[in-house]
């Protein structure tokens, strides 16, 4: 019986107590606090929101500046929501490699 870790020759015993260290070494590490969650999910939530903020700020300000066709609010706010993801996108992922 082959498994992915164990070589053919691997014997059945060995595979077992293997498995058994590193699913004893799994339990033994500690577990995330919901603080780590609520931390985790105010940080996406700040670097979405800021980019979107400033924005709107910067685009409202465009519109002050340059009536026209084009609302520069909800051109930017657009942008900002876009970048704020990218960043949130990317958080999340170096985060997810390093646990």
């Amino acid at each position: 019986m082959t498994t992915q870790n164990s070589s053919p020759k691997e014997p059945l015993p060995d595979i077992i107590k293997k498995k058994s260290r590193q699913r004893l070494k799994a339990q033994a590490e500690e577990k995330e606090s919901i603080f780590f969650g609520l931390g985790m999910f105010g940080t996406v939530g700040w670097s979405v929101a800021i980019p979107t903020v400033v924005g709107v700020m910067v685009g409202r300000w465009l519109d002050t500046l340059h009536e026209g066709r084009i609302s520069w609010t909800l051109t930017l706010l657009l942008t900002g929501l876009a970048i704020g993801g990218v960043i949130a996108w990317q958080w999340l992922n170096r985060e997810g490699r390093t646990k």
